[in-house]
């Protein structure tokens, strides 16, 4: 007597296969997001960390001319209270002949940049460098505010707005300075 086994074939059927695809596909294109989404960021982060350094050397020069007593104290307020810096928010331009920003002799034909690169001849700090002016997307605000219960001690506000492909932040630095150096 001979028997005859069906022999049984295990496998994938093909609704198997489209199933395990579109699992495999959903994953890589979450993946795919996310990356995306993580260079985004970085690329974010270099324009915030521009307008934190903006902001610190604005704030650096206005200690810097107290202290090599470039300006007074006097001097040392917004225009609109009898100071030296202007009011509301400035271009972002290179400092003028006093060295400080914000000011009224800010250089107006030279618009403030960075240098995100080296020219043609491959060499940092030659005339030929990739540079990035700010002037168009930037604006700087320098705020003085008196504190009410000590005299002579000002509340000082830089405000840097930028609005760059399509992102409006800004960043805020805030910090005292007295008339004592």
């Amino acid at each position: 007597m001979n028997r005859h086994r069906k022999s049984v074939q295990r496998g994938f059927t093909l609704i198997e296969s489209m199933i395990a695809l579109g699992v495999l596909m959903f994953g890589i294109l979450s993946l795919s997001a996310i990356f995306t989404n993580g260079v985004q960021t970085s690329y974010n982060s270099q324009i915030d960390f521009i307008a934190q350094q903006k902001a610190q050397e604005a704030m650096e020069s206005i200690f810097t001319a107290r202290d090599t007593h470039v300006l007074t104290w006097a001097q040392i307020n917004n225009a609109s209270k009898g100071g030296v810096f202007l009011d509301g928010p400035q271009p972002m331009y290179a400092p003028g002949p006093d060295g400080i920003v914000g000011t009224a002799d800010d250089d107006s034909k030279t618009p403030d940049s960075i240098v995100v690169g080296p020219g043609p001849d491959n060499i940092f700090g030659t005339a030929d460098d990739i540079q990035i002016n700010l002037n168009p997307w930037m604006t700087r605000t320098i705020q003085f505010t008196p504190v009410a219960t000590t005299p002579n001690l000002f509340q000082i506000t830089i405000t840097i707005n930028y609005n760059y492909q399509g992102r409006k932040s800004s960043y805020v630095l805030t910090t005292y300075i007295s008339n004592y150096a």
